[in-house]
């Protein structure tokens, strides 16, 4: 009688060390870091960062909407780059007579067509371009790349700028 007796309390202060309250449950804790570390992977995935070149310094600006993954055009002191790709170089465009830009149009054409949505059937654009530009680029070139984006019909043009937070100084 003694012996079983002695052996239900060893049974029953075995289980309330395994039950007490302040011990952690490793499978839960696991769980929960799985979960998370699915979580943060799935996520990251969806960010677009935009390239910055050392080569080209953006204009500042209070932007609220982030950049969306579109055709990236890059206006450096030197050159224009399409995708990262070399198509003209400033001085050929700051030279050319009118507002368009006859070898970006011939490369932009390249880009594929698709439909407008909200808009009536078999209207298509090629969508969104994003335009880094340094901030020392002339606004008169500026001006002729986006006639050239709109006559290739690129339906959205977005200018790249550097984030500044509200009310700051320069």
């Amino acid at each position: 009688m003694i012996r079983a007796h002695h052996l239900r309390t060893q049974r029953l202060d075995r289980r309330r060390k395994r039950n007490r309250p302040g011990a952690l449950s490793l499978t839960s804790l696991m769980d929960i870091f799985t979960i998370l570390v699915f979580f943060l992977l799935v996520n990251s995935s969806q960010v677009e960062v935009l390239p910055n070149p050392r080569s080209l310094e953006l204009p500042a600006s209070v932007a609220v909407t982030g950049p969306r993954e579109t055709v990236l055009l890059m206006i450096s002191k030197e050159q224009i780059l399409l995708d990262n790709e070399p198509v003209m170089s400033i001085e050929d465009a700051l030279n050319t007579t009118g507002n368009v830009l006859g070898p970006l149009k011939s490369r932009l054409l390249q880009e594929g067509l698709m439909p407008v949505v909200g808009a009536e059937a078999g209207a298509v654009s090629r969508g969104e371009i994003n335009i880094m530009a340094d901030k020392d680029i002339p606004y008169q070139l500026i001006k002729k790349v986006m006639a050239t984006c709109s006559e290739a019909r690129f339906a959205k043009i977005s200018l790249a700028v550097a984030h500044r937070e509200a009310g700051g100084g320069s």
